[in-house]
């Protein structure tokens, strides 16, 4: 399809799955595709998928049917997790021209030139464990805010979660290549940088850096990683998108709370506070080392934001578990919830426990710890109310207002001031 020129995207999931898209998108535009939005017609659709839920096999199923109503001369292609756990599936899906898995994604350029329109859907995919390349990735919209991407893979088991299927081992960047991202990208007028990967505590460069001949490749580590990135001049703030809490060390939370430039808020991912459930989900710590992280954080300090992951619904959750998650979840010194409702994965260990908890039931305590979050959200803007604390304004207008977040994840809505876009202000809550 040499004569084939214009290309768009979409992305469905993590901020992971949007830096890579992103870059997907810069290496097709230097092989001269152009980049058109995607409700606008184009030769090549381009949809890199999530699986972490079952929603997101669905969405994917709908847009291409959206597509192919649309646009149906157009090429299709699928890549991303979904498509590494199941491509052949995605390929009997009609419309579908090409799925590529992980080992393949950002070869994507070479694939498309090798389409024709007539031919039976292409499968370019590996057996995962083959999958041992890293790729650096980042998402540029509007200079304000970019996902760098500095980890992927992972090697932990935990028995709902497909992640390890379907992007392999966990690998890293090194050290100097990350500096050199975060060095261009403050060059570009990047005020923001959130550091992001599937399990981005288990950081670790692959081999000795050159110039650091003599230093244990071991010794490396994301303490190491955010200690050399906070010397790069030009970028003003650096986030932590999701740490396990048992990779986030008491010298990484030190670290932040007496730095300039890494903002005071942490994501980390709890999923039940039940510690009979953390075991059946195959997690690395109990309920008592995620309080000791919290309370911690809340020491060096108060102002800091804390988000904390959820999964409602869990195959042997009873209702007493449930409400062992919502009272410790109450207690806690937190910020905001995500609260995501379990749903079944192939080839998981929590398809074979018991008993399963009805839908219904589900969705109930996905709405109550939903309107907790809200209440909690609430609650820590209160506590700030009358403080005033530096806004990092974002450039879109929507309604004739603009937003921006806090240091500590506050959002900020006001109405548009174009010489206020990508700038840091400060702000009286």
């Amino acid at each position: 399809m040499a004569e084939s020129r214009t290309v768009a995207f979409h992305t469905l999931g993590c901020k992971l799955n949007f830096s890579e898209t992103s870059s997907l998108s810069r290496l097709l535009e230097s092989e001269g595709f152009e980049k058109k939005e995607f409700d606008d017609r184009a030769d090549v659709y381009v949809i890199n998928t999530c699986s972490v839920t079952d929603n997101a096999d669905k969405e994917c199923r709908q847009i291409v049917r959206r597509i192919q109503r649309k646009s149906p001369e157009s090429f299709v292609v699928i890549t991303g997790c979904y498509a590494q756990l199941k491509p052949k599936e995605i390929a009997e899906i009609p419309g579908v021209s090409l799925v590529l898995g992980a080992a393949e994604k950002f070869n994507i350029a070479r694939h498309i030139r090798e389409l024709s329109k007539g031919d039976s859907s292409k499968i370019c995919s590996c057996d995962i464990e083959e999958v041992s390349g890293f790729h650096s990735s980042w998402s540029v919209n509007d200079r304000t805010r970019t996902f760098l991407k500095v980890q992927d893979g992972c090697d932990y088991n935990c028995s709902f979660c497909t992640i390890p299927m379907a992007r392999g081992k966990s690998r890293s960047d090194s050290i100097n290549n990350v500096v050199k991202n975060a060095s261009l990208l403050a060059g570009q007028g990047v005020k923001e940088i959130v550091l992001t990967g599937v399990n981005l505590g288990d950081f670790s460069p692959p081999t000795p850096q050159r110039g650091d001949l003599g230093k244990n490749p071991k010794e490396e580590n994301f303490f190491t990683l955010i200690r050399e990135l906070e010397k790069i001049e030009g970028i003003e703030r650096y986030r932590i998108s999701s740490i396990e809490p048992n990779l986030l060390t008491n010298e990484i939370i030190e670290f932040v709370a007496n730095s300039d430039t890494f903002m005071p808020h942490f994501h980390i991912p709890l999923q039940s506070g039940s510690n009979k459930i953390l075991g059946l989900m195959r997690r690395r710590y109990k309920r008592e080392l995620y309080t000791e992280r919290v309370k911690l954080i809340k020491t060096l300090m108060p102002h800091c934001a804390i988000g904390v992951d959820v999964i409602v619904g869990f195959p042997g959750e009873t209702k007493e578990d449930f409400q062992e998650t919502f009272d410790f979840l109450h207690a806690l010194d937190i910020s905001y919830l995500h609260v995501f409702t379990y749903s079944e994965r192939d080839n998981t260990r929590a398809l074979t426990l018991k008993p399963v908890v009805p839908m219904n039931v589900r969705h109930e305590r996905n709405k109550t710890l939903r309107n907790l979050s809200y209440m909690k959200m609430q609650y820590f803007i209160g506590q700030h109310t009358g403080q005033t604390r530096n806004v990092l304004f974002e450039n879109h207008k929507k309604n004739g207002m603009m937003e921006g977040y806090t240091d500590n994840y506050i959002r900020i809505t006001t109405p548009y001031r174009s010489e206020w876009a990508n700038e840091i202000r400060e702000w009286k809550i």
